[in-house]
């Protein structure tokens, strides 16, 4: 028998598969990887997407196409009704039903902007550009994304600035807005472990379940258990006091499936003038454990601070990361 006798590494650590995807290390644990440039195809609108995301434990808290919801994909930045246009995939809802039409666009990777990384902190940026099924180009997209450990776990910043580059207004909406009652999904959405169905919601007023979707609270946390192990984790969505129609209202779903989705479009329409920017950020926070009322809020708290670290910029990155190989590139995705 082989011992290995090396010592388990510290702090983050990131692998850069070029062209494709990065993968984030916790203590020498995978906590996330992100696909910037998917081979999706185009009825389920590709986009970037975060899967599998862990605890720093190594528990698996995300969920990527799912029979049901095949175009459901980890943690993603998916927009159902842009103009006329799909960005979440799948069927469009019409006012009455749902129909698969030819308006599924992509959220497609241009270049990277920012690569960085030391044992406190790592930030990946790029820019996107949104094109319509018939090949329109709509929106430019400028992402950031921060992961930082924070007392035995950890969270990601997600921040986007989307400017409007299509020449006309457009609006942002959801399936609430074309007349479907309390489905206003659309923006961040999570979709959790099958074995979460039937967890508990958090919010500043309180635990509970599928009476919680629809209402608006500044930050709302998902707990579930998983199958094997029948632990529990834990995951707290914040959103930034800057968004628009900050606090939300929460596209959130505990009985069908897990979903947890601050949803800024859910009731009413976002215009979108021609070269008009809009900024949303949000702070996911990723927890092993269940989280109770107390328990929630201070982990919503963490994810308020490092929102406010982001903005501010205080952040020191001049250590080196720990040094993991670069994996081989990937094929180059044959539609970018």
């Amino acid at each position: 028998m082989t011992t290995d006798h090396r010592p388990r590494p510290t702090g983050l650590a990131l692998t850069h598969e070029v062209g494709s995807a990065i993968t984030v290390h916790l203590d020498g644990i995978a906590i996330l990887r992100y696909t910037y440039r998917p081979d999706t195809v185009q009825r389920e609108s590709p986009k970037p997407y975060l899967h599998p995301v862990r605890t720093a434990g190594g528990a698996l808290v995300t969920l990527a196409r799912p029979h049901d919801h095949v175009w459901h994909t980890g943690i993603a930045w998916a927009l159902p009704h842009v103009g006329d246009d799909n960005f979440w995939g799948g069927p469009t809802f019409t006012g009455t039903a749902y129909e698969q039409l030819a308006n599924n666009g992509r959220s497609e990777h241009v270049a990277v902007t920012d690569l960085r990384a030391d044992p406190d902190e790592v930030r990946f940026a790029h820019t996107l550009a949104w094109t319509a099924e018939d090949g329109r180009h709509l929106v430019d997209e400028e992402r950031a994304l921060t992961v930082r450990p924070a007392a035995g776990d950890w969270t990601l910043t997600f921040e986007t600035r989307m400017r409007n580059v299509s020449g006309r207004d457009l609006s942002i909406g959801s399936p609430t807005t074309k007349g479907r009652e309390n489905a206003g999904y659309g923006g961040l959405f999570w979709r959790g472990p099958r074995s979460f169905t039937g967890g508990t919601l958090h919010t500043p007023d309180g635990s509970g379940g599928e009476e919680f979707r629809g209402t608006r609270h500044a930050w709302m946390g998902f707990t579930g258990l998983h199958d094997g192990t029948a632990a529990a984790s834990s995951i707290v969505i914040v959103d930034d006091l800057r968004n628009p129609a900050h606090p939300p209202q929460w596209f959130a779903r505990t009985e069908e499936f897990a979903g947890l989705c601050p949803a800024p479009f859910f009731s009413e329409e976002l215009p979108f003038g021609v070269d008009e920017t809009l900024e949303f950020r949000y702070a996911v926070v990723v927890a092993d454990g269940a989280a109770g009322d107390g328990r929630a809020a201070a982990l919503a708290a963490s994810g308020r601070d490092a929102l406010e670290r982001s903005r501010s910029g205080r952040a020191d990155h001049h250590d080196s990361a720990p040094t993991i190989a670069p994996a081989a590139p990937t094929r180059k995705d044959p539609h970018a």
